[in-house]
């Protein structure tokens, strides 16, 4: 453990390496980029033992912890999930290099030719909590992006994480980069978070991702831009009209494939006239090991259901729980998400276009959905490779954070000797 007064000496060396790797990695070529990823990700690979190795002791320290079943599960690594972040990283080399690409073209009637192109931030960093996939995904975005990456991993995954930043270290070193283009602060303590979020000469944007006591204090104390979401309270809405086998298995999976992911959904709304439907869902998920909280019409479906307070419709359980409502159609739905949600993600299920139209119009959340499971709010099931993040933000950047949101834009002008009249 790194003593508290190195702490800014310790923050400050990393800035000054990270700040440094990113102008090399602005022009850094595609190949030199891929070539960095994909050794990474056959180091992975080789490294696979040691790796599990390092995780035991995590997992070891998240049980004296007291770490919910979810957090666990979020913590923990398997050969199935160490391939999966190898394959992750052999799916950002292969995306298309956003650095450089023009975005848009014209000329003035003045003979100026503009241009608008895509261009690295510069330094990111991301703060962490448990999961230490995230150590691959975030350096591996960051890299390809052309940005220098800071990465805070949880303390949880302190073992975890350096064992994979070991194998992103290899595959700098094989291709050529500087090895500070990823770095992993080295330590567990939380004076490092603090410090970090005042780099504002050596950080341009920190990305957060945890728990809400985590958003909370990075967006009270940053001085430095943030791409975040304080919560994923997401909501799926079933329609008097949907289909029934459609709408219990699409809701099963929202709820229970990973309770403890962000995408998860929290509460589940119900047209009031669809009490049949809403049978045959509940019983679904309690017997699959959900507990069920629920308005007076849900509990009047199956006895086994619990009331519901007015907390429940503002807690993201992260949890094999969900809140359930009867709602009188459509526009009390969307009141309801309004009121209640996080701007995360929101999903309906119906046979109805109109009303499935009229919903994906009216909600204002950064991804929304007609039938399919809220668990695809992710940026690899959008095709994105990987996400460093989901932002409910409306500025630069909404909704899974992949490779074009971590870039910026700069304006190229030429000209033949204009002057401005």
């Amino acid at each position: 453990m790194t003593d508290e007064a190195d702490i800014p000496k310790l923050m400050q060396g990393l800035g000054i390496a990270a700040r440094d790797a990113a102008l090399q990695l602005t022009t850094a070529s595609t190949d030199a980029k891929n070539a960095a990823l994909t050794g990474a990700a056959e180091a992975l690979r080789r490294n696979q033992n040691k790796i599990l190795s390092e995780n035991a002791k995590d997992m070891t320290f998240g049980e004296d912890k007291g770490l919910s079943k979810a957090m666990l599960d979020r913590l923990a690594l398997d050969e199935d999930r160490i391939e999966g972040m190898a394959k992750g990283l052999d799916d950002i080399a292969a995306l298309p290099d956003p650095v450089g690409v023009v975005t848009d073209a014209w000329e003035r009637p003045n003979g100026l030719k503009i241009e608008r192109r895509r261009t690295p931030l510069g330094v990111i960093g991301v703060i962490y909590e448990s999961r230490p996939n995230v150590t691959a995904d975030a350096g591996a975005l960051c890299l390809k992006a052309g940005n220098a990456a800071i990465l805070r991993g949880g303390s949880e995954s302190f073992h975890s994480s350096g064992a994979i930043m070991d194998c992103l270290g290899e595959g700098l070193k094989e291709s050529g980069l500087p090895e500070a283009a990823i770095q992993l602060i080295p330590t567990r303590d939380r004076a490092a978070v603090g410090e970090m979020l005042t780099m504002t000469e050596y950080i341009d944007v920190i990305v957060p991702r945890g728990g809400k006591s985590l958003i909370e204090r990075v967006s009270k104390e940053s001085r430095v831009p943030l791409f975040k979401h304080l919560e994923g309270i997401c909501h799926t809405y079933v329609t008097e009209d949907a289909a029934p086998d459609m709408a219990e298995s699409i809701v099963l999976n929202a709820k229970m494939r990973r309770t403890g992911i962000c995408g998860a959904t929290e509460t589940l709304l119900v047209d009031r006239g669809a009490l049949p439907m809403l049978t045959r869902i509940v019983g679904g998920l309690i017997d699959a090991g959900c507990e069920v909280r629920g308005d007076a019409a849900t509990q009047g479906v199956d006895a086994r259901v619990r009331a519901a307070t007015d907390e429940d419709w503002i807690t993201e359980y992260l949890d094999s729980i969900i809140s359930v409502k009867t709602v009188d159609g459509l526009d009390d739905a969307v009141d309801h998400i309004q009121r209640y949600g996080s701007n995360h993600t929101e999903a309906i299920i119906t046979e109805n276009a109109n009303t499935a139209e009229t919903f994906l119009n009216n909600v204002d959340s950064a991804i929304v959905m007609v039938n399919a499971s809220t668990q695809f709010a992710d940026g690899g099931e959008f095709g994105m490779g990987a996400e460093i993040g989901i932002s409910t933000g409306k500025l630069h950047a909404r909704g899974p954070v992949g490779l074009e949101q971590l870039t910026s834009m700069k304006y190229v002008v030429r000209g033949t000797g204009q002057c401005r009249p």
